[in-house]
């Protein structure tokens, strides 16, 4: 045997199948288990066994930098092509290991560890360099209602869905302190999505910001709001005038739904959606609370008390069909909205005579549900 181990090419693994085979013959044995041959097998086949592992650690690392720097963020199952292909290096190795069925404990026992420890740190790579990714490819993105979330932002999303599962299985070790291998990628995990759900409620509150930069034209007093007043009074006794508040209210309206329908139809985790969902309506009301916050002391311009009202409105029902909860929903925040937009309404139906056109933030089933 130990003729033919020489004769064997350099990091040649053909052998190994002779070791399984003699080993599970002698490991069953209770005369020849950790008998005088199978402490020779086992002194034979340490280095091979510490190169292979070394080998493939070299060899899988390098594949993380190759597939993350030609990565498409295309969706590959739960993931994207890089990390199916990293997750199941790391799934094939440990099986490997574990189908050796090595003998000595101590030994076995620094294999398992060795692995679990080299599965923290790829998935801690895989996760830093989705992460990176994600704010390159969300800085991109179109600040305006035409935003619409691409799909590769929702597969980087599963990635981080995916590694979370994986690390279950590849980096957690049984027993007392040997846990810290997964609990360290695990807390790197949750902290990475709450960055990136952040960086996208951030994305959609500048949206929100913007069309509300457009609304601040028409405030009190401005040169803007006065020749629009005049030229609107002035033309609507000849035609019918457009309501260009209404047209930024439904843009806005239809950019929420169909972000929130597409991170529902891509996004593999209800969890992390459930956040999502609650941080994006919180700091929207939040937004435009502290945008009327700036304007107590004068009274909205029609177009915008409209435009705000559907907006909140149209908000609040939509984010309660997505399954915000109440508490969340009735805010301070949203009860501090709702106060003002119903005292503004209430001025402007005096001042204004018919000029909301049955806009109101009283509920009501005849709403129109556009």
């Amino acid at each position: 045997m130990d003729t033919a181990l020489e004769a064997q090419p350099q990091d040649s693994w053909d052998s190994f199948p002779l070791f399984q085979l003699l080993n599970n013959f002698l490991r069953n044995d209770t005369l020849l288990c950790n008998g005088k041959f199978h402490k020779h097998l086992q002194e034979i086949f340490v280095p091979l066994v510490v190169r292979y592992v070394d080998l493939m650690e070299s060899s899988i690392a390098q594949s993380i930098h190759r597939g993350f720097e030609q990565e498409t963020w295309q969706p590959v199952n739960n993931g994207s092509a890089t990390s199916e292909d990293l997750f199941w290096k790391l799934d094939a190795l440990q099986m490997f290991v574990l189908d050796l069925h090595w003998p000595e404990q101590e030994f076995a026992h620094h294999l398992e560890q060795r692995l679990k420890l080299m599965a923290s740190d790829m998935i801690e790579a895989c996760v830093k360099r989705t992460r990176t990714a994600f704010e390159l490819k969300l800085q991109k993105a179109s600040k305006t209602t035409d935003l619409r979330i691409p799909a590769s932002v929702c597969t980087m999303f599963n990635v981080l869905v995916d590694a979370k599962k994986q690390s279950t299985k590849l980096c957690a070790l049984d027993g007392g302190q040997e846990q810290q291998y997964h609990s360290k990628i695990d807390d790197l995990i949750d902290s990475t999505v709450k960055e990136i759900i952040s960086m996208l409620v951030s994305k959609f509150v500048a949206v929100l910001e913007g069309v509300l930069s457009k609304l601040s034209r028409y405030d009190e007093g401005t040169f803007f709001s006065s020749i629009l007043s005049f030229t609107v009074k002035a033309a609507a006794k000849y035609v019918d005038v457009p309501k260009p508040g209404m047209d930024l209210a439904d843009t806005y309206i239809m950019f929420v739904r169909q972000n929130q329908d597409i991170l529902r139809e891509k996004v593999n985790e209800e969890m992390y959606i459930e956040k999502l969902f609650d941080q994006w309506y919180s700091s929207s009301m939040k937004v435009i609370c502290v945008w009327l916050a700036d304007r107590l002391d004068l009274q909205l311009h029609i177009y915008q008390l409209k435009t705000l009202i559907k907006i909140v409105k149209k908000t609040y029902r939509d984010f309660r069909l997505q399954g915000v909860l109440e508490g969340t929903l009735n805010s301070k925040t949203y009860d501090t909205l709702h106060r003002r937009l119903t005292v503004e309404e209430a001025t402007a139906s005096v001042s204004e005579g018919g000029g909301l056109q049955g806009i109101t933030m009283k509920d009501s089933d005849e709403e129109e549900e556009g």
